[in-house]
């Protein structure tokens, strides 16, 4: 959420923002109309409460003195009256404000590509490259069918489409690089362990900026009014919602597994196949508050940190800056990860990197002081896949697949495997 005074001081940098986030219907002009309005009534509000508090007691002095006070008595009524009707027009203003406010985006970083689409991403970095099959390589989906290790059909009907069964081996593999990640990022780059709860109530999902504006996109349990997380971001950085933190608390580094759960309202026909764009699946996230000005040297360490799992694993990926057309609701800057997807011939996001500044602070109510005494600022918030794991699954099995079907698994999840350096059996 943006502050109402840079907004007030502001309104160019704010229109074009919601214009270059495609997030037209906002009108900027309306909301400054409505916060003068709002002000003028305020004032007006606390001019009359103070005189109904005068009059009050001069009414008082005149009725311990045996006084007429018929007059003042009058004119308090009227008085309570004004003051009703202001306070009904204040919050009726208020809430028109708070609703426009929290259907404003985030203003892009200076150096985020201006553009309308994903066309309009930029590639800042590439790495490996792509594998040479001396065979006709087969899409994950079909892979995992013949290993016996994934089960869409049993999995329809369990729940229905777009959900999965992993088996035997594939469990294993799920479960092993869940294990990697989680271990690399507490060991090697200093994350605290976090698993948070799979629901969260309204105030969370708005904190993050899900809401209002992506509920469709979320499962809702109806009679607690809880959601479903989309992604441990949620959970994680809601942990510390309207509490006070100390500059020295930070940076806060909290790395968590969950499974995660999407709608996907209006992705129907897109990557519905295999395990690219499913209902449920798990993913490992980076969270971290830092200091407003070391926010995005902490987003680069984020951005090279989901970069280490991608090369341990061997698999090849590029880097992408999201132009403002695509770079999401909240984000200030954000990154996409992509490794490459034989079976689609392209690369295939695996990890968003986002810094949101103060953003997601200004919704949460994230504060620290820099001293006992100094005055609150809010926090900077940023957030990785580290990494989504269905699809770094469906990775590994694409791009080490062998001609006789079997997969040979990284060397760096072999430890986490029982030692299995070969899923399936050789064909006969």
């Amino acid at each position: 959420m943006l502050d109402m005074k840079f907004i007030r001081e502001h309104p160019e940098i704010v229109e074009e923002a919601i214009e270059s986030k495609g997030e037209g219907d906002v009108d900027v002009q309306e909301l400054l109309e409505a916060d003068a309005a709002w002000r003028a009534c305020t004032t007006e509000l606390e001019s009359l409460r103070a005189l109904r508090n005068e009059t009050s007691k001069a009414i008082g002095k005149r009725k311990k003195a045996g006084e007429d006070a018929d007059d003042m008595i009058l004119r308090m009524r009227e008085v309570n009256e004004e003051i009703a009707r202001l306070e009904g027009e204040t919050q009726g203003l208020q809430s028109f404000m708070d609703t426009t406010l929290a259907l404003i985006p985030n203003i892009p970083h200076p150096d985020v590509p201006r553009g309308i689409d994903e066309d309009d991403n930029v590639e800042v970095a590439r790495w490996g490259e792509p594998r040479v099959f001396e065979f006709e390589p087969l899409a994950h989906w079909d892979l995992g069918v013949n290993l016996g290790i994934l089960d869409f059909e049993r999995a329809s009907k369990i729940t229905g489409a777009r959900f999965s069964i992993l088996r035997g081996a594939g469990a294993l593999l799920e479960r092993a690089l869940i294990c990697y990640m989680m271990d690399l990022h507490a060991v090697d780059h200093g994350y605290e362990e976090v698993i948070p709860p799979y629901l969260v109530n309204r105030d969370s999902m708005f904190g993050t900026g899900q809401l209002p504006k992506f509920e469709d996109d979320a499962f809702r349990v109806d009679r607690q009014d809880y959601f479903l997380v989309p992604t441990a971001e949620v959970p994680v950085t809601n942990m510390y919602r309207n509490e006070m933190l100390s500059a020295t608390d930070l940076p806060l580094k909290m790395v968590a597994y969950s499974a995660c759960f999407r709608a996907e309202a209006g992705a129907a026909g897109r990557d519905t196949r295999g395990l690219i764009r499913q209902h449920q699946f798990n993913k490992v996230e980076l969270v971290q508050y830092t200091l407003p000005e070391n926010s995005y040297e902490a987003f680069e360490d984020m951005r090279s940190q989901a970069e280490v799992v991608l090369r341990r694993l061997q698999l090849p990926y590029r880097v992408l800056s999201m132009c403002t057309g695509d770079m999401g609701f909240a984000q200030s800057k954000k990154y996409d990860l992509e490794l490459w997807m034989p079976s689609y011939g392209d690369y295939v996001e695996i990890s968003s990197i986002s810094n949101f500044e103060d953003f997601q602070a200004r919704r949460a109510n994230l504060r620290f002081r820099r001293e006992r005494d100094a005055r609150p600022e809010f926090v900077h918030t940023l957030n990785a896949s580290g990494l989504a794991v269905g699809r770094t699954t469906a990775a590994i099995l694409e791009n080490y697949q062998n001609p006789d079907g079997t997969v040979s698994v990284p060397e760096v999840l072999r430890p986490y495997m029982r030692g299995m350096d070969l899923i399936g059996n050789p064909l006969a």
